[in-house]
Formats: structure tokens, C-alpha cells, sequence
């Protein structure tokens, strides 16, 4: 039976949380002592202590992973061993979901019913790519006579990750899952904001069998232990989600330090097209407020450019207008709540900043403005501008907040003209009833994902990730996987 908004309360008040780091099978401080306040965004109050992770910290955490990677129980392990191992980990995030879930909507302030399907999202990721792990296949190449030539697929070695702090537990097992399929050894850094989470699954990872060492977690500050992490000469890649602002540093520190990989998925202002065929308006209506408005529009793939053509647009707007006022505001531990608040003061501020922005280039048709809710204050209210062009800072640079910013258009080539006007290639999405235009549009669109009459579709099964500024590699699918393998070439005179 669901839980009700008083059972999560309570669970509230007395759930345990430890926010020390977890280095080679164990719970430790930081060397320093130091620790740093993870803040409730809804209350105000602190939820837990973190370890203050620096160079220091991160420096053991590499050595463990360089330690457990050489010794081999992972590394080498048989692939049914890992498999197994994995899926015992999908087992123990599905039996502490519940406990996971509150840990993240506390931290970042998601609503819980989101972040009880990120647990689950989390679980499947383990799921699949335990279960793929022992099927990626070496080759044997053409080769002359007296000659075998093979290529083999290799685990890098010690794999630095990197989180933010709007999808926590899904965006760590979207790194550790399939870094962990391929052999690697990991030292996670998860944001200052939301550690706790990724803290507990290492402990549920060594409880379902995960040899210590192979997974390590340093929370901290971004500049201090992120930037050890991105510039330390024993970690072999790095996988980063985050802004496009913070994945360029991560570029440099790789190329100041030991030139490893780095993998990428940053920014983006995704494009919702709206085409006059479009025959289930009501259903495109709750795929634009879904695209923007979810986790209170903190999500990098967020739809906040809607694209309406000119015979549709009136239609459009009014329909949308009904549908947030039903979006109101609240706890977001009540499990009726749709729309939390931001993470932070900061971001908070950032937002409304924006709404300022917005206010001088174009038209407010909904909400701009900064709510109170069930105690709390740092909601904004779901906001729509109209009359949006490329000549307006709201067309080009990612809110992240609940911000819908709408421009029109006249013919298909306009509508792709203003959808690929960005620095962002992230995901796009359309609505139409033309096959002919759907497919057309999926080759004109500059985007890793294009979804048609729906958006923003994901799953473990295709590749994720951006064109342009929107990142580098692909997260998800066996992608995911072989951007943390080495490709090793042997040659064999017999």
C-alpha cells in the first residue's frame, strides 16, 4: 500500500543519515574533519553533515580503486560472478527505495513520487547491464596465414564520476552501472547539494557482494574535490554530468593533467515543435507541461523552448493555461505534490533573475513570480513567456527552473530553422501527424534524441547524450558501457 504524506513525514523525522565519505569499504571522515551542510530546500534545516572532501580525501579514494582494479576480484572476476554481484545490487536498491527516495527529495527538494521512480530507474540500470556485461563479444579480424589477429575488449582501469545534484541516485547509477559492467574501479563525486544517497548505495553495493575498493565516494565541494578528481594523473577517464560551464573546466583539468578521457553530458535548451496537424492536443499539452515543468524544470533535457506553428498556437496556449492552474505548489513529500522547490537559494535567485530577464524581452502570460508553499519558500511558480525570439537572452541560456519560453512559427523549415538555433543538441521533440515530416525531422534535428508525439524519451536500451554543447559520448545502452573499455589489439605469429 502507498505510503501517505504523514507516513513520509515521519519517516522523516526519524530516518538515520551518515554523510561520511565511503573509501575502501568504509565509512571515514575527511582528513581535515572538515564537513559542510546538506540543506533541505523545502525547510531550510540541515539534513546531515557531509564530509568536506579535498585533494587529500581523493587521493586515497584513487588509491583504493588502483588497489582493488590490481588485485583483480572485480577486474578479473568471471563475467556470471559480476553479473550476479550486479543484479544483488538492482535487488538491494529496489528493497531500499523507499529509504533512497526520501533521502533525495530531502537533500534536492523532488517530489517523491519522482524520486521513488528514480530509485526504480536506478534498479534497472544495475539490472541491465549486468545482464549485457557477459555478452559483449571479442573479435577475431582477417589476418594472413600463420597470423591471428583479435581485438579484446579491456576495463580502463580507475574511473572517476562526477554527479549533479537534480537526479542523484539516477545519475550515479547511470555512471557506476555500466562503468562497473566493464571491470573499472570508480571514485564518485556526487553534488555538495544531494550526497546522501549516493553515500548509502556503496553500502548497499558492498553489501550485495561488491569487493571493497572497487567503489569509492568522496562528497565535497566542486572546486576542491571535483577539480582533484578531474585533474588527478591516476584516474583513467571521467564521466561528468553537469553544465556545459563546469564540463569545459573538466576538459581542461584532463589536459593539464594525464589527457584522459572525458565523457560529457551537459547543458540544453530543448526545442518542443508543434505542428497544426498535431491531432491529440490535449496529450501534446501534458507532454509540453511534462517537459518543462517536472522536478520543477531542473532537468538538463528540459523542453524550455516550446515551438508552436502559427495555426495552432492560440489553441495551444489556452489549453496550457488550464493546466497550470491545477499545478500548484507543495511539500514535496506529499505524494499529491507535482511541483517542489528549486534545490538552493542560489538557484532559486538564479531563476528569478531570469523572470526579471523575461519580463523585459517578452510577454508574461503565466505565473513569474515567487511562492510560498506549505511553509516553504522557494517555489516559483510554473511561468510561461510568449512572443519569445532569437534575439532574447530567454532563446538562448538554460534556466533550469520553470520557465517556458514560446515562439511561433509559420512553415516546417522555420520551425527546424528555430529549433537548431542553439548551442545546446541535447533532445528535441515533435508533434505531428505527417510520417513523411516525422521522418524528415529526425534527420534535420540537431539533437541526440529526437522523440516524435511524446517527449523526451529515454531508456537503458538507446544511447543518451548531446550534439553541440550539449556534451561528448553517449550514457545508456552498450555505449554507456564501451566508452569506459579500452580497445586492445593483439597479434599473434604462430
Amino acid at each position: 500500500m502507498p505510503l501517505t504524506y504523514d507516513d513520509w513525514k515521519s519517516r522523516a523525522a526519524y530516518l538515520e543519515t551518515d554523510g561520511r565519505a565511503w573509501i575502501a569499504g568504509r565509512r571515514c571522515p575527511a582528513v581535515d574533519g572538515a564537513t559542510l551542510d546538506s540543506i533541505n530546500p523545502m525547510t531550510g534545516a540541515p539534513v546531515a553533515a557531509i564530509a568536506a572532501c579535498e585533494a587529500p580525501d581523493v587521493d586515497r579514494a584513487v588509491a583504493a580503486a588502483r588497489a582493488a582494479f590490481v588485485a583483480g576480484n572485480w577486474a578479473r572476476a568471471e563475467p556470471g560472478e559480476r553479473r550476479r554481484a550486479m543484479q544483488a545490487i538492482a535487488g538491494e536498491i529496489r528493497a531500499h527505495a523507499e529509504e533512497l527516495a526520501l533521502l533525495d527529495s530531502l537533500e534536492s527538494g523532488k517530489c517523491i513520487v519522482e524520486a521513488l521512480e528514480d530509485a526504480q530507474e536506478a534498479a534497472v540500470l544495475f539490472d541491465w547491464y549486468g545482464e549485457v556485461q557477459d555478452k559483449v563479444y571479442d573479435r577475431v579480424a582477417p589476418s594472413p596465414a600463420g597470423v591471428q589477429a583479435t581485438i579484446t575488449h579491456e576495463p580502463l582501469g580507475v574511473v572517476g564520476a562526477v554527479v549533479p545534484w537534480n537526479y542523484p541516485l539516477h545519475n550515479s547509477a547511470v555512471k557506476l552501472a555500466p562503468a562497473l559492467a566493464a571491470g573499472n574501479s570508480l571514485v564518485l563525486k556526487p553534488a555538495e547539494e544531494s550526497s546522501l544517497s549516493a553515500l548509502r548505495l556503496a553500502e548497499l553495493c558492498q553489501a550485495a557482494g561488491l569487493p571493497d575498493g572497487v567503489l569509492n565516494v568522496v562528497p565535497g565541494h566542486g572546486h576542491l574535490a571535483g577539480e582533484a578528481l578531474g585533474r588527478h594523473n591516476d584516474v583513467d577517464a571521467l564521466g561528468f554530468t553537469g553544465s556545459t560551464e563546469i564540463g569545459k573546466r573538466f576538459m581542461v583539468y584532463a589536459g593539464e593533467s594525464n589527457m584522459k578521457p572525458v565523457w560529457l553530458e551537459c547543458g540544453g535548451k530543448s526545442p518542443l515543435l508543434i505542428f497544426n496537424d498535431c491531432t491529440d492536443l490535449e496529450a501534446a499539452v501534458d507532454a509540453a507541461v511534462a517537459g518543462i515543468f517536472t522536478h520543477a524544470g531542473q532537468v538538463c533535457s528540459a523542453h524550455s523552448r516550446l515551438l508552436l506553428q502559427d495555426g495552432i498556437h492560440d489553441a495551444f496556449l489556452a489549453a496550457l493555461d488550464a493546466r497550470l492552474e491545477a499545478l500548484v505548489p507543495g511539500d514535496p513529500l506529499d505524494p499529491a505534490t507535482r511541483l517542489g522547490p528549486l534545490v538552493s537559494r542560489a538557484q532559486f535567485n538564479r531563476v528569478r533573475e531570469y523572470l526579471d530577464i523575461g519580463r523585459q524581452e517578452a510577454i508574461l502570460r503565466h505565473g513569474g513570480r515567487s511562492l510560498e508553499a506549505a511553509g516553504g519558500g522557494l517555489f516559483i511558480a510554473p511561468t510561461v513567456f510568449t512572443g519569445v525570439t532569437p534575439e532574447h537572452r530567454l532563446f538562448w541560456e538554460e534556466v533550469f527552473g520553470p520557465v517556458l519560453a514560446v515562439s511561433r512559427f509559420t512553415d516546417e523549415a522555420g520551425g527546424v530553422a528555430l529549433a537548431n538555433k542553439s548551442h545546446y543538441g541535447l533532445a528535441a521533440s515533435l508533434w505531428t501527424a505527417d510520417l513523411g515530416r516525422a521522418h524528415r525531422l529526425c534527420d534535420c534535428l540537431q539533437a541526440g534524441t529526437v522523440t516524435v508525439n511524446g517527449v523526451d524519451a529515454v531508456s537503458p536500451q538507446t544511447p543518451f547524450g548531446g550534439m553541440k554543447q550539449s556534451g561528448i559520448g553517449r550514457d545508456y545502452e552498450l555505449a554507456g558501457m564501451r566508452k569506459y573499455m579500452a580497445l586492445k589489439t593483439r597479434w599473434i605469429h604462430y
